[in-house]
C-alpha cells in the first residue's frame, strides 16, 4: 500500500523544498521586518541582549537572520550557510527570551529552529540559484587529450 511506502520521488522532494522554503521564509519575513522598521526608525532600541552585545547589535543581527536569511532562502542562494543565523535567532528566542514562559510559547521558535536544521541538512533542492550554480560544477569534465 502506498501510503505507507517510505520512498519518495526526487520530483516531489525537490516540490517540498521549494514550497517549504517560500512559506516559512515569508512567515518568518512577518516577524522580522517589524525589527528591520524599528532598527531603522532612529528610536532608542530597546531590545533583549544574551551575549552582552548591546541591543543595537543584537536586534540588527536578528534582523540580518529573520530578513536578509529569508530573502536568501526564498531564493535558494547559500541556503546552507543562510539557514545557521535563524537557527540561532530561532534557538535564542526559544531558551532566552521564552525561558521563564511555558511551552506554547517556545513552541513556534522551536518549529522554526527544526525547519531551518532540515534546509541546513538537505538544502534547497532542484528549484533554486544553487541548484543552478552548482550543476555545470557537477557535471565531469573531460580528459584532456594529449
Amino acid at each position: 500500500m502506498r501510503v505507507f511506502s517510505t520512498s519518495i520521488s526526487v520530483l516531489s522532494a525537490n516540490v517540498v523544498l521549494l514550497i517549504g522554503r517560500l512559506t516559512v521564509s515569508a512567515f518568518m519575513l512577518t516577524h522580522g521586518l517589524p525589527k528591520l522598521t524599528k532598527f531603522t526608525s532612529g528610536e532608542a532600541i530597546k531590545f533583549a541582549d544574551p551575549f552582552g552585545l548591546g541591543p543595537s547589535i543584537t536586534l540588527g543581527l536578528t534582523v540580518f537572520a529573520e530578513v536578509v536569511c529569508s530573502i536568501f532562502i526564498i531564493l535558494g542562494l547559500g541556503t546552507r550557510l543562510a539557514a545557521i543565523p535563524p537557527m540561532i535567532a530561532m534557538g535564542v528566542a526559544a531558551f532566552y527570551a521564552h525561558a521563564d514562559d511555558p511551552f506554547g510559547a517556545k513552541e513556534k521558535p522551536l518549529l522554526f529552529l527544526l525547519i531551518y536544521l532540515l534546509f541546513f541538512v538537505f538544502g534547497s533542492g532542484r528549484y533554486s540559484i544553487d541548484h543552478l550554480m552548482t550543476r555545470n560544477s557537477l557535471q565531469p569534465t573531460p580528459e584532456p587529450e594529449y
